[in-house]
């Protein structure tokens, strides 16, 4: 899904005309490329600790993916169907983060209407 993502936003970047919006360009195409690359790396470490240390990262690069697409669609960079697309793929990926990472340290989610003992 991460990687999805990142082909996603790659894409919508390219048609950016090279002149304008340098800097925001090169921080999306860092944050957004991060998201997966994070993930992989920490799969293959030898400790969970480590893994887990990797999915933060991850989540990390993909807040601040999430909030330059923001700026990108409220200058109309993104159009805003697509700046949708990016939010909704991200927030995806951040439920499916938190799950790893949760599981990864032990965390049961709440069964909706099962009481805790």
């Amino acid at each position: 899904m991460a990687i999805e993502m990142a082909d996603f936003v790659l894409t919508l970047l390219e048609r950016i005309p090279h002149h304008k919006h340098l800097r925001l360009i090169s921080q999306m195409e860092g944050a957004v490329t991060s998201v997966p690359q994070n993930i992989t790396e920490g799969k293959g470490r030898q400790h969970k600790k480590e893994f887990i240390q990797f999915l933060s990262i991850a989540q990390a690069s993909l807040y601040e993916t999430i909030t330059l697409n923001e700026l990108f669609r409220r200058r109309s960079i993104f159009e805003q169907t697509e700046g949708s697309q990016v939010r909704a793929m991200g927030e995806k990926i951040d439920r499916k983060l938190n799950g790893l990472m949760n599981s990864l340290k032990g965390i049961k989610r709440p069964i909706p209407g099962k009481k805790q003992q």
